[in-house]
């Protein structure tokens, strides 16, 4: 796997353990649901910082990206991706 894909996967899963703790927090809250997400957030704030640093490549910009809580790790994604279409000056004609 890839240190980009798994920035993508650890941004998702933080992202989407941050939107049930909250929807937890302003329905029903639950502790059980606080305390399983509260570590499964922790850890993948955890591994898109550090997924973060691997892509890094002498670029800081990406893993401060990725301090962001919540939407982070998918920001920094997107800015470690190769550019996915090439310019006019990059095509030989």
């Amino acid at each position: 796997m890839s240190p980009r894909h798994l920035l993508r996967v650890t941004g998702s899963v933080e992202l989407a353990t941050l939107a049930l703790m909250l929807l937890n927090i302003v329905t029903v809250h639950t502790p059980a649901v606080s305390r399983i997400l509260g570590p499964v957030h922790g850890l993948a704030y955890a591994l898109t910082v550090l997924a973060a640093a691997l892509v890094m490549r002498r670029r800081h910009r990406v893993w401060l990206i990725a301090l962001v809580p919540g939407v982070g790790g998918l920001l920094a994604a997107r800015v470690a991706a190769p550019e996915p279409f090439a310019t006019v000056s990059d095509v030989d004609l």
